[in-house]
């Protein structure tokens, strides 16, 4: 049984002027001790998947679906008891998430006073094993610091190791590499790899960068409009992508074109939160439409751990 299970998961937020579909209808399987990424243009629906599952959605939305289990466990009604227990976060921007006026230590100290019955003493030398496990040279120096007195890629640490101090087992990673540079996300990509294989974690990593789910993720979720419209193991999706929306995500990265040749970009713009969509959402900007697109919902395609929601026959390009 995978340890996070979701199926047909849709979270509406009501406005004065509508409902606004935050997340449309979307379907993930994420097995214990992989890395399973999801990607998409900005509101598709990603962080708001992982800030369900934290029973973090705004207040007054609605959040229906066939299957949201963790564990076995129903996220509807168990998501608040599992936070920090057993499901941790890892933000984007570590200096936002961090308290500037606030010691590492004294942060540190905080989370795992939160969760864990220990002395104040043993707490301080849990800190340091975890700020340690995450690569921190001289944890102790790095607990007597400020956030503003660590890099971006210290910062980014230390908010992974608060995440672990919960003694969560499951990690949902926003962005984490977003407000790093190329090299220092690079190091952190290969630190969550190496806690995963070696304290057993499951991490949902959320990005909008194909190279992070390349170099990081073991599976793979395409969203769209709210929508999860391919899934599969890493090098399916990347090298034989099924909807084409994931094939032009993949042409329009920088090494998919020629030297000196013109970007290729996806004409248009995903659809309104509030509209409704009949057909596929892909279709007013899918070079391939045809008029079933915009009229029907497409057939879900694939086998093997492959999945895709299409019109086109399989092995059409």
């Amino acid at each position: 049984m995978p340890l996070l299970e979701i199926k047909n998961l849709s979270v509406s937020i009501p406005t004065p002027d509508g409902d606004v579909h935050a997340v449309r209808a979307v379907s993930l399987d994420i097995e214990r001790g992989e890395i399973h990424g999801v990607i998409g243009e900005s509101g598709c629906g990603k962080t708001m998947t992982g800030m369900a599952a934290l029973g973090l959605v705004p207040k007054g939305a609605r959040i229906q679906a066939d299957r949201f289990h963790f564990d076995g466990e129903d996220l509807r009604e168990n998501a608040v008891r599992l936070r920090g227990r057993r499901i941790g976060l890892i933000s984007q921007d570590p200096a936002a998430a961090l308290n500037p006026v606030l010691s590492i230590a004294s942060q540190m100290d905080d989370v795992i006073r939160a969760h864990r019955d220990m002395p104040r003493r043993a707490r301080r030398a849990e800190a340091a094993g975890l700020l340690a496990a995450t690569g921190l040279p001289d944890p102790e120096r790095v607990l007597r610091s400020y956030p503003h007195q660590l890099s971006g890629g210290m910062q980014q640490r230390v908010v992974i190791a608060q995440a672990l101090a919960t003694g969560a087992d499951f990690l949902i990673a926003d962005e984490p590499t977003t407000a790093l540079d190329v090299s220092v996300g690079a190091q952190v990509l290969a630190l969550l790899r190496k806690l995963v294989a070696e304290r057993g974690l499951t991490v949902l990593m959320i990005t909008h960068d194909m190279d992070v789910i390349a170099e990081a993720c073991d599976r793979a979720t395409v969203l769209y409009a709210g929508r999860s419209i391919e899934t599969g193991p890493v090098d399916d999706v990347l090298q034989r992508p099924g909807h084409p929306y994931t094939r032009a995500l993949l042409a329009a990265l920088p090494d998919a074109a020629p030297h000196a040749a013109r970007l290729s970009a996806i004409e248009g713009s995903i659809p309104a939160p509030r509209s409704t969509i009949a057909g596929c959402a892909f279709a007013p900007r899918c070079p391939q439409a045809m008029p079933v697109c915009a009229a029907e919902p497409p057939p879900e395609r694939g086998n093997d751990g492959r999945r895709w929601l299409c019109h086109l026959p399989e092995g059409t390009r």
